[in-house]
């Protein structure tokens, strides 16, 4: 049993609770904190298409039939540079909302009983990224037909180092913003509903996989799938740490080593994302088995981890009070 007290400073905030069902808040807090941040989302992503589309039309020279397939529309590098953007803007906005609507310390998004920590962050980011890597190259040489990069081949182009240049500056940041709205906020929020710990971070979770689903605005029944247990896999190691660290490098390196890929082989084309049906398929369950096997290796990492604070400290392993490492 988790002995932490309740920090009288952060009334809102329950460190006895697992990382995602720790929020206590106004009953009304989440049908208002839950709104404003999707409808924020959606807002500033149609800001930023109503700004790009329009620079890429009259200066960029790109034609209006490369953006008028809404099943895979093309996005640009400077396209891409305003989506992510606005997921970034979206993140600092849910933050915003979980401070001022529901009463909770942004930092509570983060982590309970704990401090956030970017080392935590960085060492499992080094240990997923090579992972991530493998199976993508496995997947080329043995799935050549399977939509991974790009189509034009290996080749420096300008294009492409546009895209290398806003994915490398960017796409961690976006992969972040997203967890904190997803599994930082929302499944907090919905959680907050319910008082059994157990109970509340099953909902939580379900909740904010499907609308993390849901948001990426596929009818194919496979990605929807797909991106719903993905952010299954992120909740999961969340709870796992008792923190987003795990979570921000599994999404962060998954995203920024595919635009990475694509970058280097999608030529003098911009990106094509096509979510409509049939795109999808069986082989995705490729991807859901990777996105599973990194969740086990948080695991294993968050128990060699706890297996060495408690040979270092065995009175906080009795006491299973979290560290700040």
């Amino acid at each position: 049993m988790n002995t932490v007290p309740l920090d009288p400073r952060r009334p809102h905030v329950d460190p006895a609770r697992p990382f995602g069902a720790h929020v206590r808040t106004r009953w009304w807090a989440p049908l208002v904190v839950i709104p404003v941040v999707l409808i924020g989302m959606l807002i500033l992503q149609v800001i930023s298409t109503f700004v790009t589309i329009p620079y890429e039309l009259f200066i960029g020279g790109h034609s209006t039939e490369e953006f008028t397939n809404a099943d895979a529309p093309t996005l640009t590098p400077v396209m891409m540079l305003g989506v992510n953007l606005s997921l970034i803007a979206t993140g600092l906005l849910a933050l915003l909302a979980l401070r001022v609507i529901a009463g909770v310390p942004w930092r509570a998004a983060f982590a309970v009983g704990r401090r956030f920590s970017w080392g935590r962050l960085l060492r499992t980011a080094g240990v997923m990224a090579p992972v991530i890597l493998v199976f993508f190259a496995l997947m080329e040489l043995l799935f050549p037909s399977v939509p991974m990069t790009g189509e034009a081949g290996f080749g420096i182009t300008a294009t492409g180092l546009a895209l290398l240049a806003i994915t490398v500056l960017t796409t961690p940041l976006q992969a972040a913003a997203e967890e904190v709205v997803f599994r930082g906020v929302i499944g907090e929020m919905v959680a907050s509903w319910i008082r059994p710990a157990s109970l509340a971070l099953v909902v939580g979770i379900i909740a904010s996989s499907l609308i993390f689903g849901a948001s990426h605005g596929s009818v194919d029944p496979w990605l929807f799938a797909y991106y719903t247990i993905f952010g299954l896999s992120g909740a999961l190691m969340a709870r796992i740490t008792d923190g987003l660290e795990a979570s921000i490098a599994f999404h962060a390196s998954n995203n920024t080593l595919l635009f990475i890929a694509t970058a280097l082989t999608i030529g003098d084309q911009g990106l094509t994302i096509d979510r409509s049906a049939g795109s999808g398929g069986p082989f995705m369950l490729v991807f859901i088995a990777l996105d599973l096997l990194l969740v086990a290796i948080v695991w294993l990492l968050e128990k060699r981890r706890r297996a060495r604070s408690a040979a270092t400290d065995p009175a906080r392993a009795v006491l299973d009070v979290p560290t700040t490492a």
